[in-house]
């Protein structure tokens, strides 16, 4: 069986949880017999980890002279005629003149290089819905040049890639839903990023969901046949312990973590609110903000307003070696996200002998048994659970213990067998 994939980013480019948790899919079909995946991004930088997956970038693509046909791109356009018309561009005025007949035309100018190839800033910039589409047109030709069995299209960005796929070579979809627009937005819905999601499980012929919340969301918010969804969770890629450098700490004070996207959806006021509330009582501990996000300038001012600023450190967004470096110099781990739809991190911090909170509207939360579940606008309980595992080691020890034989059941073998069997559903009903 051969799988053509649409993601978005593959490590060591990754900005969160959508690149790790479609390497470690990948990595864990990898081990399985009968099954290859090809897998497809906007932009090859030249470093991804090749050894377990063959990653094609859709930048590396010769588009010159081609002619692409996708029913349904942009507005109700009938077709896209990608041929000789492709011309390299020089002035925005000029480029922005040869688009406006996009609607009109049922044509759309794509901007190549001297090589014939799309560029890709491969980025989450202003510039996103044109990549996205743009994407689409070159994977019609991927598609058009690649022989497989079954689509898989990651995540929103990736839907209108995988349909176009799907329209050009007749092989039946299946698009995995990381996260909605409503978890990102906390309701305040984008209607073109819905349209995108909407069509994907429109056109879909099975769809995954990485928690059962998840699954929920896309049965009661897109007007999907349950029958249709099916939950394949996620999990953590093992670390060993020669694999990193053990740091330990300088100080004798106590470390609690927060480490994600420091948005609306990850609940970090949440947290500083618990860091007021902890620091009240015992001053022998420090609080990490890791990561950057829309809302990180205004955490800082709250911080500061608060008083706490000398307790509180941000250290930006870090990645790989750096994220399993500070989980070893932290006695807890926090997650209270607003709408989680899974969350790889407390996993990590599990496996990295760290208790761990989560918010209990986190799809995680339905799998781990040895973590503590707090509603995220519950700062007085946030509080309670910090000051608790801080100072009762017989509690945070039982903690460290339970949860590390717990995530050891986590692998990412396990859902790829999951994912490979639904795949032969699929392709059985087609």
């Amino acid at each position: 069986m051969r799988v053509l994939m649409f993601g978005w980013e593959f490590p060591p480019h990754i900005s969160g949880g959508l690149g790790t948790a479609s390497y470690g899919l990948t990595k864990g079909m990898s081990t399985l017999d009968d099954l290859e995946v090809i897998f497809v991004v906007p932009k090859e930088w030249g470093d991804e980890d090749q050894t377990k997956v063959k990653v094609i970038g859709a930048n590396r693509v010769p588009m010159s002279f081609r002619h692409v046909y996708y029913k349904g791109f942009r507005q109700t356009l009938e077709k896209i005629e990608v041929s000789s018309k492709i011309v390299p561009y020089t002035d925005p005025e000029d480029f922005w003149r040869m688009t406006r007949s996009e609607v009109a035309g049922y044509k759309m100018f794509v901007q190549t290089d001297e090589k014939g190839m799309v560029d890709f800033s491969g980025r989450y910039d202003s510039n996103l819905m044109d990549e996205i589409n743009k994407y689409a047109v070159v994977a019609s030709v991927i598609a058009e040049e690649n022989e497989f069995d079954i689509i898989h299209a990651h995540d929103w960005l990736a839907y209108p890639a995988g349909i176009a796929a799907m329209e050009v070579s007749g092989k039946p979809l299946v698009i995995h839903v990381h996260a909605t627009d409503f978890d990102r937005s906390g309701g305040s819905v984008n209607p073109d990023v819905y349209r995108i999601e909407k069509n994907g499980m429109d056109a879909a012929s099975k769809i995954i969901t990485v928690s059962n919340l998840t699954r929920d969301i896309v049965i009661h918010k897109y007007f999907i046949n349950p029958d249709k969804v099916e939950t394949v969770y996620n999990a953590v890629e093992p670390v060993k312990i020669s694999e990193r450098l053990m740091i330990k700490k300088g100080f004798d004070e106590k470390v609690v973590t927060f480490l994600g996207r420091i948005t609306m959806q990850k609940g970090p006021e949440y947290f500083i609110e618990a860091a007021y509330k902890v620091l009240q009582v015992m001053d022998n501990v420090r609080f990490v903000m890791a990561g950057s996000g829309d809302m990180m300038e205004r955490m800082m001012r709250r911080a500061a307003a608060l008083k706490i600023t000398d307790r509180f450190h941000f250290t930006g967004f870090l990645k790989g070696a750096d994220v399993f470096t500070l989980l070893d110099m932290s006695d807890v781990y926090i997650m209270p996200s607003v709408s989680e739809p899974f969350g790889i991190s407390p996993l990590e911090a599990m496996q990295s002998n760290v208790p761990v909170i989560i918010s209990k509207q986190s799809g995680v939360a339905e799998i781990l048994t040895h973590a503590v579940k707090t509603d995220f606008w519950d700062i007085d309980a946030m509080a309670d659970s910090i000051y608790g595992i801080l100072n009762y080691p017989a509690l945070a020890n039982m903690f460290i213990k339970k949860g590390k034989e717990e995530v050891i059941r986590f692998k990412w073998d396990n859902s790829a067998k999951h994912v490979k069997d639904i795949y032969s559903r699929v392709i059985s009903n087609k």
